[in-house]
């Protein structure tokens, strides 16, 4: 069978947090032809986590893994930087569902965080891991009654947290902005490409990674064949943690199954002290808004800003200088509107990054062809559920069992979707629908 890969990841604005570390050691591309006993492709936190949990559980054998670009370029350094511990549907308007499945939800979140906290620790890995949970906060009375909700489905799970007013928000966060919000405790914040490129520059002895090489055609047979510009490798086994990427091999029934939609960030530039004294609030937060479609805010301990807003859905997995644009004036309208106190800041990076998703909310996980494992589709989830699906691919891989495995293997697989134009018609205007509705909270 030929998966041609005629979606590779593109430069999709310029991330400020990719951007703002010190340039990376050179790069070692997949060169001539090369064997592996593992395969692993796409260097997110999936394909990170995977590689390292192979390693550790077979120590003799070789592990490549391969990226297109660098690490932390790509999605996994592109996000928020929440890694988060509670339920996080984004089709649900207060993030949270069915009891039984959030549950097993937060101890995979948990069991992500743990074994990320633990690599970071052993590793050393200056990525501002900060462990100060997270805000949400509402602002229009829909936005209130969501976290309400959400408050409820909390209590509900026995879960810890605490409502605050808007006085306490302004002190947390200096603006007056929000009427109300929440802090749950669980959450890890990071700088996400620190955390990738750590995790990549850590990796143990028998993984090899390849950057700098995107592959342009898999054969699967009883030995797969993944074939660059400038080399090919051959593996029995391989394991797909390409994500939204992954959306082109219809061939293995995936395109049509996990949708590639996009989100947008933007980074200022740094506050002057003067500035920041002028905001006042916690020198570092992260918020998330009441309504998904809303905007969510980290203030960083380097004085920076993050705004992140805006949908779309990309098919073509890529972010036209057009919609870079437009992303950025929602983003510059959002901070003027919580930010009214610093007139003068200006938005210096801007950029695009592909989440993966499925209607219902489920994922292509385990083996979907001989040989062949599936890592795919954290569904908004990025930090906690890539790293989770990583550890958890390989353990299932190699026959190891767990209460957490068995939690992954109960979730759905992804809904088959409409054919196109239907799809993209559908998608798009749901998007644009949910946006409108988030109102200020945008």
């Amino acid at each position: 069978m030929q998966l041609p890969c005629n979606i590779i990841p593109q430069d999709d604005g310029r991330c400020g947090w990719y951007e703002s570390l010190p340039a990376p050691a050179p790069a070692i591309p997949l060169q001539g032809n090369v064997k592996a006993d593992w395969v692993v492709l796409g260097a997110g936190l999936a394909g990170l986590a995977a590689a390292r949990r192979l390693a550790e559980l077979q120590p003799d054998k070789q592990i490549a893994l391969i990226e297109a670009r660098r690490v932390g370029f790509g999605a996994a350094g592109r996000n928020s930087g929440f890694m988060i511990d509670l339920p996080h549907d984004l089709t649900s308007h207060s993030y949270t569902g069915a009891r039984e499945a959030d549950f097993r939800q937060i101890c995979l979140n948990r069991g992500a965080i743990d074994f990320m906290r633990n690599i970071v620790t052993r590793n050393n890995i200056e990525c501002d891991w900060q462990e100060n949970g997270k805000l949400h906060g509402a602002v229009e009375p829909h936005g209130i009654k969501a976290l309400e909700a959400f408050a409820k489905g909390l209590s509900a799970l026995n879960e810890p947290y605490e409502q605050l007013d808007g006085e306490a928000m302004k002190r947390l966060t200096g603006t007056s902005f929000y009427k109300a919000g929440l802090h749950a405790p669980g959450a890890v914040l990071v700088q996400p490409a620190a955390l990738a490129r750590g995790l990549g520059a850590t990796l143990p002895e028998n993984v090899q990674l390849y950057e700098d090489s995107p592959v342009r055609n898999i054969q699967l047979a009883a030995i797969h064949t993944l074939a660059t510009d400038q080399g090919k490798i051959t593996t029995p086994k391989l394991i797909l943690a390409n994500n939204a990427y992954a959306a082109q091999f219809g061939q293995l029934g995936l395109k049509g199954r996990i949708l590639p939609v996009y989100t947008y960030g933007s980074l200022t530039r740094p506050l002057s002290a003067e500035e920041q004294a002028t905001l006042g609030g916690e020198e570092r937060w992260g918020l998330i808004p009441a309504d998904p479609m809303g905007t969510t805010v980290r203030r960083l301990g380097n004085g920076r800003i993050c705004i992140r807003n805006s949908f779309t859905y990309n098919p073509s997995v890529s972010a036209s200088a057009q919609r870079l644009k437009r992303a950025l004036a929602s983003h510059q309208h959002s901070f003027e509107k919580r930010f009214p106190m610093l007139p003068k800041v200006t938005l210096e990076y801007t950029w695009g990054g592909a989440l993966c998703v499925s209607r219902n909310g489920g994922a292509p996980f385990g083996q979907i062809r001989p040989g062949v494992f599936s890592a795919l589709c954290q569904n908004g989830l990025g930090l906690t559920r890539g790293t989770i699906s990583g550890k958890l691919i390989a353990e299932y891989a190699l026959g190891v069992q767990s209460e957490l495995l068995d939690y992954m293997l109960l979730q759905p697989q992804p809904q088959s979707n409409p054919p196109e134009p239907i799809l993209g018609i559908g998608v798009r205007s749901t998007l644009a629908w949910k946006e409108w509705q988030a109102g200020t909270e945008r």
